[in-house]
């Protein structure tokens, strides 16, 4: 179980670092730009821990899922930016695909 953990440790981290790096200005700021270094340093070494047991395809499709999911909301609250029926629908399917993978998928390591 404690490879999920490491697996949401790693999205959040890149969920932080993908929000330092909108803020970067690119890398143009110094604060946000080591914050977006060390958020992807962290992101990567809990990734690689979680990869010890939940397979590559498997932890890449709930990493980037949820990370769309998250960085859409956060993009929404902390920059403003609306997205249009489309784009909703499209992240939509994405999380559906998570969620169906982990509730019947027998690749997925529980």
């Amino acid at each position: 179980m404690k490879h999920w953990l490491f697996l949401l440790l790693a999205v959040a981290a890149e969920v932080i670092g993908t929000t330092a790096l909108k803020a970067s200005d690119s890398f143009t700021r110094l604060w946000p730009s080591l914050t977006v270094a060390l958020a992807f340093a962290c992101a990567f070494y809990f990734l690689t821990l979680a990869l010890k047991t939940i397979p590559v395809g498997v932890a890449y499709a709930v990493w980037s899922g949820l990370g769309i999911v998250l960085i859409s909301i956060i993009g929404r609250i902390v920059f403003d930016q609306r997205l249009d029926a489309p784009a909703i629908i499209g992240i939509g399917f994405i999380l559906a695909g998570v969620l169906i993978m982990q509730i019947f998928s027998k690749a997925v390591a529980h």
